[in-house]
């Protein structure tokens, strides 16, 4: 049996404009759903804090987030 490491979660409010633009861009995309999207994003923005804490993103992963982020036009 694998080990799944149980995380808290919380709820965040966004303008629903802003939610239905996400659902708009992440169509066709890995990710699943605005939370979704949300959260990988924010993760991407924290790792670039000078005080990286655990879960930070490998250099590959990183790679992989911007790239995902460019294909969805938000980085050129």
């Amino acid at each position: 049996m694998g080990c799944y490491m149980t995380v808290e979660i919380t709820t965040i409010s966004i303008p629903k404009p802003l939610a239905d633009k996400i659902k708009e861009r992440i169509e066709g995309t890995g990710f699943g759903s605005v939370s979704g999207f949300v959260t990988y994003v924010m993760r991407q923005i924290l790792s670039d804090e000078p005080t990286k804490n655990e879960g930070g993103f490998t250099k590959e992963e990183e790679a992989a987030v911007k790239q995902r982020l460019r294909s969805l036009g938000y980085l050129d």
